[in-house]
């Protein structure tokens, strides 16, 4: 069973870690990706992610830093470079080092830049959302930069574990880095929703929050089998077997 998540837009400082750190899986393609954003001045940046000039002026340096192979003092494991609503809630300070070599085997990020990341993959900052119309080598943008070649990784990785299942708690705009029909096992999707006046709602801002719990729940317990998700009860969501198929886990609260 294998976990897959997006990355968050902010970034946090790399930080000294006991366990030893892992490579990138396509260095050849983000140092295309990196080699054309520094094409950009900052103003293109801004325009082009539709961010702040400061932000757009954070990243120009970014990507102008950025330099492969990664050294631990410029790098970090992704796992902690991310430091948005998912990764909070997941609380990933709080991971044993065996949490971490679960995590490396059972989880996955999903990156513009990177394509797909495990936890301990070291990493430099940057932004590069999968949403954005970056065009490439005569590609149109990071779908299809990106291609299959995410989709083969994700099956080479399937194919050392015993249940061949994709947990899908990534966002809309990263699973399409992903070509479902061509995955090598089942994909079973995760939705939260809440109470609001009598119907039960995704909302967002709770639906990332508790992605990051149920990271948490499946790295702390050890869970390699998809039915055991369904014990899943932080935060007082509960498993919703009438909203839930085969191919959708539903908890509601």
């Amino acid at each position: 069973m294998l976990a897959i998540i997006s990355p968050a837009k902010k970034l946090g400082k790399s930080k000294k870690t006991s366990f030893k750190l892992s490579e990138i899986p396509f260095p050849e393609e983000s140092k295309k990706l990196i080699s054309e954003l520094r094409k950009f001045t900052p103003e293109d940046i801004s325009e082009l992610m539709n961010i702040s000039p400061k932000l757009a002026e954070l990243n120009f340096k970014r990507y102008l830093e950025w330099n492969y192979p990664f050294d631990e003092n410029n790098a970090g494991a992704a796992l902690f470079m991310f430091n948005g609503d998912v990764y909070r809630s997941m609380n990933a300070d709080d991971f044993s080092e065996q949490d971490i070599l679960f995590a490396q085997k059972h989880l996955r990020i999903l990156s513009g830049l990177y394509g797909i990341l495990r936890p301990a993959d070291k990493i430099m900052p940057y932004r590069l959302e999968a949403g954005t119309k970056l065009k490439i080598n005569g590609s149109k943008n990071l779908y299809d930069f990106w291609g299959n070649k995410i989709t083969k990784k994700l099956n080479e990785d399937l194919s050392a574990l015993k249940n061949k299942v994709i947990v899908n708690l990534a966002s809309n705009e990263y699973y399409k880095l992903i070509k479902p029909e061509n995955i090598n096992g089942k994909i079973l999707k995760i939705t939260f929703k809440q109470e609001k006046n009598g119907e039960y709602k995704v909302i967002a801002i709770h639906a990332k929050r508790a992605r990051g719990l149920m990271c948490n729940f499946i790295i702390k317990n050890k869970i390699t089998k998809p039915e055991d998700l369904q014990t899943f009860d932080y935060e007082q969501y509960n498993f919703n077997a009438g909203f839930s198929s085969d191919n959708e886990y539903v908890f509601t609260r």
